[in-house]
């Protein structure tokens, strides 16, 4: 194997070790968990704010650092260094997950904010990696690579984690709350044992001159000051992050709502867990093929059938009344999900400054974790309103069952107007500009 393949496959494989992270922890067991095992006792909808409060305060964290984060990054060369310190203080998060007792749920939350801010740092880094792995010619097919990479190897061991909580006996368990502590130990094991081939396969980018300490924070200040400064001349790339931040946050809308809206509509908790494994092993040869159709179709029209598809799934959603349907929605989220993703940072890379990437992902990562806030907040407004608008005086079980149902379907419908305004900012959207600032910028 080449060196340049072997950075291929090496920054690839990271996206295999951390995405057991974000299915068996983030999507899967810890929301449940939470609730059941360290929250037990406590007021469901108090457990459910608590739960909410972690999930805000890490993001906020994670968006609030990272601008900064890849500053330094890139004025002390340091982007793989990075990526292996949060990479492993994610791992270590998830290890302790598996020591915390039940009903210890403020410790619960603490070292999962850990885990997140483990996970999403290290996420700048290696993003910010992919310009000097991948030429710009296969940029999109690595990207998708990585992707697929994520969906298949989070999903192959979400599935061993699955059957090791319906199954607990045969694994030698005593029961499913000690297979899904045990489940946090394996992603710790998973994703600190495949990270070690991205420590040895992928090189560091030179940046020039190192510089470390405080020497590096204070350098990852001025360059930070510098690009806000200077951000009136990439106005490309500002018109595609505020598009890509609408788009987006439509996309993390129905992937962190989608559960909690399959519940309110009646579904069981086995049939949401199968949906996700759905969404995983659909998503690998997806992303895949995604990414070739970029290549071939073009990064551009491949983005707007990604969002095509979204508002499309986003209707239906708010239609659905069958189980059958849920599996059918959750295998079109897999054609899609990693796909949009994927082209959406790698159609970045075209129209930013190479030597500030990382910086510049700092940026694109702030908003992807913003991005997480507008949606669901969206959607918690008009189901409020719809049900003060809607709900009679004096009303009858039946009529409070029929007036939160529609909440519920109104509140997912109004996601389309994230996607509508994302897809109007993406088509204004010049490549040629972009690259011609970017240009100027290095300059």
């Amino acid at each position: 194997m080449t060196p340049e393949k072997r950075a291929v496959w090496g920054w690839a494989i990271y996206d295999w070790a951390n995405s057991a992270f974000a299915t068996t922890v983030m999507a899967g067991f810890f929301p449940i968990f939470f609730k059941q095992y360290w929250s037990h006792g406590t007021d469901v909808n108090l457990s459910t704010a608590q739960l909410g409060f972690g999930n805000a305060l890490a993001g906020l964290i994670v968006a609030l650092m990272a601008p900064l984060l890849g500053a330094i990054a890139d004025r002390g060369e340091a982007r793989k260094k990075l990526l292996i310190w949060f990479a492993y203080m994610g791992v270590l998060a998830s290890a302790g997950l598996f020591f915390v007792a039940k009903g210890q749920w403020p410790l619960a939350i603490f070292v999962y904010i850990l885990g997140v801010i483990g996970f999403s740092g290290a996420n700048i880094f290696y993003d910010a990696l992919l310009p000097g792995i991948a030429g710009e010619g296969r940029v999109d097919r690595v990207s998708s690579l990585g992707f697929s990479l994520g969906y298949l190897g989070g999903g192959l061991l979400f599935l061993v984690n699955v059957l090791m909580t319906l199954m607990p006996q045969r694994f030698g368990l005593i029961d499913s709350a000690a297979a899904v502590r045990l489940s946090f130990l394996t992603v710790a094991l998973w994703w600190g044992a495949f990270t070690l081939i991205t420590i040895l396969w992928v090189p560091e980018p030179s940046a020039g001159p190192v510089k470390q300490g405080p020497s590096a924070l204070r350098a990852g200040w001025r360059q930070l000051a510098d690009t806000f400064r200077r951000a009136r001349h990439l106005k490309t790339v500002s018109l595609f992050l505020l598009a890509y931040w609408f788009y987006i946050d439509g996309v993390d809308t129905i992937i962190r709502m989608a559960v909690d809206y399959g519940m309110s509509l009646g579904f069981e908790a086995n049939d949401l867990i199968v949906a996700l494994l759905l969404v995983q092993f659909v998503g690998f040869p997806a992303a895949l093929v995604f990414g070739r159709l970029g290549e071939r179709w073009g990064v551009r029209r491949a983005i707007y059938l990604g969002i095509g598809i979204y508002i499309g799934i986003t209707l239906w959603g708010t239609l659905m009344r069958q189980r059958h349907e849920f599996f059918v929605l959750a295998g079109v989220i897999g054609l899609v999900q990693g796909g949009i993703q994927a082209l959406s940072g790698s159609y970045y890379t075209r129209i930013i400054p190479k030597d500030k990437a990382a910086e510049f992902f700092g940026f694109y990562n702030m908003l992807g974790k913003f991005a997480t806030i507008m949606g669901p907040a969206l959607m918690g407004i008009v189901g409020l309103t719809v049900r003060r608008l809607m709900m009679p005086p004096n009303p009858s079980a039946e009529q409070i069952q029929a007036v939160g149902q529609l909440a519920t379907r109104l509140s997912l419908g109004s996601v389309v107007v994230l996607f509508l305004v994302g897809l109007v900012l993406f088509s204004r959207v010049d490549e040629t500009c972009g690259r011609i600032e970017a240009a100027h910028l290095a300059d």
